[in-house]
């Protein structure tokens, strides 16, 4: 009887979604408590023990504290840059699209409230090469906003004196959401976002010329 050959298997799919599942979860919960008690405070201890898990289970996933630092930091980019790609890919103005862009960013921003606030606060805790990365992803976003609005500008629909530094603005505006919105507050997700689009549109908006 000849030994048949070993032939190899690619990971299943389910594999692979129970892997990513078991990640995200481990996200999740570090970021609860990055946000809760800050980033030097909380050990991987802390996050098995709130995942009823041992501390060896995380490190099948993540080398150390400082990986998962950086996977909650990067979650916001990465989200707002595809809200940004898949915003500029649908035919329309230029107001239209940002339009479409500021929605879209507000509600991540909103749905992803903790990773976003943990990246404002804990930054300077980043790896020195994550937190190049991340500035590179976050310039990348202000450098396809600011193409964005310069279209407008050229186009007549806007106004203003610097695409690059408008953009930040903008940025800046869309960021801040996450450091004062509160679910279950005064205002709802739905009313923030359409105060984003008015307050961006201003920003934007044509001046009016003074009579003559």
């Amino acid at each position: 009887m000849t030994d048949r050959p070993t032939i190899a298997r690619k990971p299943t799919a389910l594999k692979t979604e129970v892997a990513a599942y078991k990640r995200r979860r481990i996200i999740e919960e570090a970021s609860h408590l990055f946000f809760a008690h800050g980033y030097e405070a909380t050990t991987l201890d802390a996050v098995a023990e709130q995942l009823h898990v041992t501390k060896p289970f995380i490190y099948s996933y993540y080398r150390n504290k400082s990986e998962l630092l950086s996977e909650i930091c990067q979650t916001g980019i990465d989200l707002s840059l595809a809200a940004l790609d898949e915003a500029l890919s649908v035919a329309g103005t230029a107001t239209e699209q940002l339009k479409m862009v500021v929605d879209r960013v507000a509600r991540i921003i909103i749905e992803n409230q903790r990773y976003i606030s943990v990246y404002q606060r804990e930054e300077k805790s980043l790896d020195p090469d994550d937190a190049r990365r991340i500035r590179e992803l976050r310039h990348r976003f202000d450098t396809q906003l600011a193409a964005l609005l310069q279209r407008g500008k050229d186009n007549g629909e806007f106004e203003f004196d610097d695409a690059s530094r408008t953009a930040i603005w903008v940025s800046g505006v869309l960021s801040w959401i996450a450091n004062w919105y509160h679910d279950g507050g005064r205002w709802s997700a739905t009313e923030v976002v359409m105060d984003a689009i008015i307050v961006v549109m201003k920003i934007v908006a044509k001046r009016r010329q003074p009579p003559v």
